[in-house]
């Protein structure tokens, strides 16, 4: 893994999304974590220092909602996003009280994605760091008008106190 990126788990029991969105957010600089079911995302994350993950709702084993609940009770700090096809509101109310940061629906539009995960990340760094939401703002006035690569660069160095 390369220090310099966030580390995303993404956790999809069907292999062709799960190989797709890899790759895409690989090349948009991040360093996955892939794995099909929600057992192999705890052990991932007691493996690997995660910074945010992408979780689908239905998996056999332990589903997405279980996963949740048990990153969430481990690691405080790390934001979890729900991608799911299957979803519905009570579901969604379900997760976000357990702690989801965001819940959206499959398929969902990269940039929508890229934004929800620069989002969460950025939530991650301000719990972490104690920062209130308009210090934040200041911080990121640096890199308005930088790409979205630039922007999740500029709060991967605040995260990492560089």
């Amino acid at each position: 893994m390369q220090e310099n990126r966030i580390n995303l788990l993404i956790v999809d029991d069907e292999e062709q999304f799960l190989n797709a969105i890899s790759k895409r957010l690989s090349v948009r600089g991040f360093n996955v974590i892939a794995v099909d079911r929600g057992e192999k995302a705890i052990a991932a994350a007691k493996e690997h220092p995660i910074d945010i993950a992408l979780v689908d709702l239905k998996m056999p084993g332990i589903n997405g909602e279980e996963t949740l609940k048990a990153l969430k009770q481990e690691y405080k700090w790390m934001e979890i996003v729900i991608l799911t096809g299957h979803g519905s509101i009570e579901s969604a109310v379900e997760c976000t009280q357990s702690g989801a940061y965001s819940y959206l629906q499959k398929p969902c539009e990269l940039d929508t994605l890229l934004e929800v995960l620069t989002n969460a990340y950025k939530k991650k760094i301000m719990n972490r760091k104690n920062i209130d939401e308009k210090k934040m703002e200041e911080l990121m006035k640096v890199a308005l008008g930088d790409s979205p690569r630039d922007i999740l660069d500029s709060l991967r160095k605040l995260d990492k106190g560089e």
